[in-house]
């Protein structure tokens, strides 16, 4: 009789044990597999940006989640094995979304890895997104494990499987909620749960961006290298399987030794075959071209700087772009993003461009994609986050409710992480109210899920916190300072006008002031200046000149004062803009304000073609401007000086329900000279406060992008790094230092009473003033 023997460390009680010899004859065949099962609150497919986000959330929020990822890494995307940048509606400082960088926990995730990891390192990012999860108690996490099949009870999953081959375990997780956030909505598909593939015809929706058939319907998959400079001479011999035909790919010329990771996007292939279930036809594909690519360069002759260069790592899995997308009780579509529709159950928002991808890839004779952005950002509903006919499914990442058109914007990963959190925060409320996803879609209920999101750093457009638990919004508050905008002193370059620029300033409705500048030029000349404002006021595209004005300048140093003679009839961003003169340069400042920011009319190659966005006949979408940021340290102020000071950084704006800069800076920003500002909060009569939240300024229009693109600085210089919070007596209740985040929660002594609560700030800077968003206490 067939014997097998086989050694079973499991059995041992100890671990430190000696492994036992046990025996199996063939009569037990047939065999199972090892079976856990496990129970939770939240189960979710899929361990990339958006169902790490979710499950954060979810069990911050007290209940139990299982995540399941195929990999053996979080991340999905953003992970080494991949390795493209975390990006979202900040958009490489491309566009005119100003201060659109997600906060929340993807937030969260993007300020800690630049402040441990500014040069972009992809294996850092994996490990702190681990980091992250196993911090979290609630929280079971299972790498490795494969989805694979599901069970129902009528139109509700009741438990899914898993297979994980590196222990040799099945898993089944039954909860009485899911989350499919798996990329290609493995989880919704066993399910049954309604979706699509392939772009919908332009008249479903009525959007002039659907492809016709030779664009092609769906986005492939991209793969991509790493290079390094050994310093000596490397040769390099291709595989067989590499491309021989470099002329294969229309794009070959633009080669070169530059490039490396996800700037090569563009190396992409599958949109024309099933993205799903041929995606290893794919990375073959892939793998054919990176090698060939490789091969071209090393040893065509036309790279010799590349003769000391070797091809340091390779993909092992494409990035992939799309595959299915579920259908939600509303489907997001191009006329909610161009047009900035308005939902009342917003609990996300997206801001990149409609970035729609040609089918055939690297092959194609055309550009590889087009992208065309929105005026700002725009809101995502909250009903395209479940499923329609799956009645305890949520939809997280690319897989979410939008058509083929819009999905070129929402399936970023920043957004994608944005729309995690609140699918966290939705399923936690369900378990303690026991109800089912659709029962949050409207009336109270979606207002306590709009609120809790906001209270956790979520940002939500349009939405202004209400919070009647907040006991600062009852007490008086009092500055010991308040930042007057009247004048930026003229410490920094010279910027010379090669390009149009605009100081954006924070005004209020009335009378604009003049402004004195200070410019040099090289000859007598005349510069145009004018004076814009945006058609919304929560929006930064300055395509309405109010007042232009001509000034005449003599070769040397000129200050020029402009009054426009213009009035505003609501409080907004004014675009003061200097026009394109090559002899002429302006004086610049390095003091850095909250809610302040110069502008540049030019364009980021990245995710533009020009600096006017040409809108094509037909398309749907607007013809406008660009006008961005540089990015930093580059970014400076103008020098200026106001006929009258603009006072807008009271302390009031900590209790105004907004936690960023959006029609104004909505700030309480201290005086420059002021080097420890404090706010005292102060209540008629004693309270007893159990938590104090405070919103500082990390700068969100700085990308943060996770990896490749490093940055100079491991935090943003407004954010302010040393605080405390002191009562009525001054006993230090909260004393911090290091600080580099933007939302800090703190929880006070038991039986605390007191009739005054201070926040006592350190200036981040001498050319920073000390700033904060929000302040909320609760008892």
């Amino acid at each position: 009789m067939l014997r097998c023997i086989i050694r079973l460390a499991e059995t041992r009680a100890n671990p430190l044990d000696p492994i036992y010899m046990q025996v199996f004859d063939s009569s037990t065949l047939p065999r199972a597999l090892k079976r856990q099962d496990l129970y939770c609150d939240l189960a979710i497919a899929g361990g990339g940006i958006s169902g790490v986000c979710a499950a954060i959330s979810a069990a911050r929020a007290g209940i139990k989640v299982v995540l399941v990822q195929d990999r053996p890494v979080l991340g999905g995307n953003a992970s080494s094995e991949v390795r493209l940048w975390i990006l979202g509606a900040s958009s490489h400082l491309g566009n005119n979304n100003r201060w659109a960088r997600e906060s929340g926990i993807i937030g969260e995730i993007l300020v800690e890895n630049m402040h441990n990891n500014p040069e972009g390192n992809p294996v850092l990012v994996d490990a702190l997104l681990l980091d992250l999860v196993l911090r979290e108690s609630n929280i079971t996490l299972l790498l490795n494990t494969a989805i694979d099949q599901v069970s129902k009870d009528a139109e509700r999953i009741s438990s899914m499987r898993g297979f994980c081959p590196q222990n040799s375990t099945e898993y089944v997780i039954s909860a009485p909620l899911f989350c499919d956030a798996s990329g290609d909505g493995i989880l919704g598909f066993l399910s049954g749960a309604a979706f699509r593939m392939g772009a919908e015809k332009k008249e479903e929706f009525d959007e002039g961006l659907a492809p016709p058939p030779e664009y092609g319907e769906l986005l492939g998959h991209s793969l991509y290298f790493y290079s390094r400079d050994t310093g000596r001479p490397v040769q390099f011999s291709a595989p067989a399987f590499a491309l021989d035909d470099i002329t294969k790919i229309p794009r070959f010329r633009k080669f070169n030794t530059q490039d490396n990771g996800c700037k090569l996007w563009w190396l992409e292939y599958g949109g024309r075959i099933d993205t799903v279930h041929d995606t290893e036809t794919i990375k073959m594909e892939l793998w054919k071209i990176v090698y060939g690519i490789w091969d071209y360069i090393k040893n065509s002759g036309n790279f010799p700087e590349a003769e000391t260069m070797t091809l340091e790592w390779v993909g092992m899995i494409p990035g992939k772009r799309e595959s299915r997308r579920f259908e939600g009780d509303y489907m997001l579509t191009q006329r909610d993003i161009v047009e900035q529709r308005q939902h009342p159950d917003f609990v996300s928002y997206g801001g990149w461009a409609i970035d729609l991808h040609r089918a055939d890839g690297v092959y194609s004779e055309q550009s590889a994609c087009n992208q065309y952005h929105a005026k700002a950002v725009y809101g995502i509903p909250y009903r395209c986050m479940y499923s329609r006919n799956i009645n305890n499914l949520f939809l997280a990442g690319r897989i979410i409710s939008a058509s083929h058109v819009a999905f070129g914007s929402t399936r970023v990963m920043a957004t994608c992480g944005h729309n995690g959190q609140a699918v966290g925060i939705a399923a936690a409320m369900c378990i303690k109210e026991g109800i089912l996803p659709r029962a949050l879609a409207r009336g109270d209920a979606l207002a306590l899920l709009q609120r809790e999101l906001v209270r956790k750093g979520q940002y939500i457009p349009g939405y202004r916190l209400e919070d009647e638990d907040d006991i600062a919004r009852a007490a008086r508050l009092v500055p010991t300072s308040e930042y007057a905008l009247s004048a930026l002193p003229a410490d920094g370059p010279l910027l010379p006008l090669e390009y149009p620029i605009a100081q954006m300033l924070p005004l209020q409705a009335g009378k604009v002031p003049a402004v004195t500048l200070q410019v040099s030029a090289k000859k007598d000349s005349e510069l145009t200046l004018s004076l814009r404002i945006s058609t919304k006021a929560d929006t930064h595209t300055p395509e309405i000149i109010l007042s232009e004005r001509k000034v005449s300048l003599h070769k040397g140093e000129n200050s020029i004062y402009v009054d426009f003679d213009a009035n505003l009839e609501k409080a907004q961003y004014a675009f003061v803009c200097l026009h394109a003169n090559a002899d002429v340069a302006v004086k610049s400042s390095l003091i850095l304000v909250s809610g302040l920011t110069l502008t540049h009319h030019k364009f980021n190659p990245a995710v533009a073609v020009s600096a006017c966005q040409q809108a094509p006949e037909g398309s749907g979408v607007d013809s406008f401007e660009f006008w961005c940021p540089a990015r930093r340290p580059a970014a400076q102020n103008l020098a200026f000086t106001l006929s009258r000071p603009v006072r807008v950084f009271s302390a009031s704006n900590l209790t105004n329900g907004l936690q960023r800069p959006i029609a104004q800076p909505n700030a309480w920003v201290a005086a420059l000279e002021d080097e420890r500002p404090t706010l005292m909060l102060c209540w008629k009569e004693a309270r007893c406060p159990r938590k104090i939240v405070l919103v500082f300024d990390n700068d969100l229009d700085h990308p943060m992008e996770s990896v490749l693109m490093g940055h100079p600085e491991h935090d943003m210089p407004f954010c302010v790094q040393q605080y405390r919070v002191l009562d009525g007596t001054g006993r230090v209740l909260v004393s911090e230092s290091g600080n580099h985040h933007s939302l800090r929660e703190h929880s006070l002594p038991e039986g605390l009473s007191c009739k005054s609560l201070l926040v006592e700030l350190t200036r981040p800077a001498p050319n920073v003033p000390a700033s904060l968003f929000e302040v909320r206490v609760y008892e």
